[in-house]
């Protein structure tokens, strides 16, 4: 992969990113806006979600930060390259991660498990339980995200009907982006089969990419991912 095609997948990557991160915004009723060098929300965003997002390196700090609720204890930004300084400005690194490509068209492996898009309530709740494996935050899913026509919940169920393991695919111009994998039992080894099969079907002329750390990282490169990048996530203490 060469220089310039590995920084164009970086950008498409964060602004993938930044773009779901919208979608689940406005379906928490908080609406987000795009600028030149950033995504960022007015007001807090959903537990999980970033308050901005950068889009290109060397993201004014100054103005970034003045587009986002600091006073609220939490605020985050997703540094998308892991080049802004945001400690003077009252953050401080939550973690560090890796930006992850796999190339249209490569193989998939053939899952265990029958997979489906989720297109109801239902299905979306139970979804959502399994992902959040009792922590309770599964109401984060709200069935508004069933009406982005972007939005892909890939959904994989075990003989017996059991949600077993999911994803949630972003479609963007460029690229499409995959997120929010789980497995009820066996972790990403177990999820990554039916995911990559899935997103084979559905989108099978587009790159997909995605983030990763530690342990999560080495699975995802085990399964065709490579990785394009690093980024940071900062959190304010308000």
């Amino acid at each position: 992969m060469t220089t310039t095609s590995q920084q164009f997948l970086v950008r498409a990557a964060a602004r993938n990113n930044a773009e779901w991160c919208a979608v689940m915004c406005r379906a928490h009723g908080v609406v987000g806006g795009f600028g030149g060098d950033a995504w960022a929300a007015p007001v807090r965003t959903p537990l999980y979600y970033p308050d901005a997002v950068t889009l290109e390196p060397g993201a004014d700090v100054g103005a970034l930060v003045a587009r986002i609720d600091t006073v609220s204890p939490g605020a985050s930004v997703k540094d998308g390259f892991a080049d802004l300084e945001l400690a003077e400005a009252g953050f401080r690194v939550l973690f560090e991660a890796w930006w992850i490509h796999r190339p249209a068209g490569a193989s998939a492996p053939v899952p265990d498990l029958a997979w489906e898009i989720v297109d109801d309530p239902g299905s979306l709740r139970a979804w959502a339980l399994a992902w959040d494996a009792g922590g309770g935050n599964a109401d984060l899913f709200r069935p508004e995200l069933l009406a982005d026509p972007e939005t892909f919940v890939i959904l994989g169920r075990a003989a017996d009907g059991r949600v077993a393991a999911g994803a949630v695919a972003s479609r963007s111009e460029h690229v499409v982006g995959v997120s929010n994998v789980f497995a009820r039992d066996g972790g990403p080894d177990a999820a990554w089969p039916v995911v990559l099969h899935a997103l084979a079907r559905l989108f099978p002329t587009l790159p997909v990419v995605g983030y990763e750390q530690g342990d999560d990282l080495t699975v995802a490169l085990r399964y065709g991912f490579v990785p394009l990048g690093p980024l940071r996530v900062w959190t304010h203490s308000g």
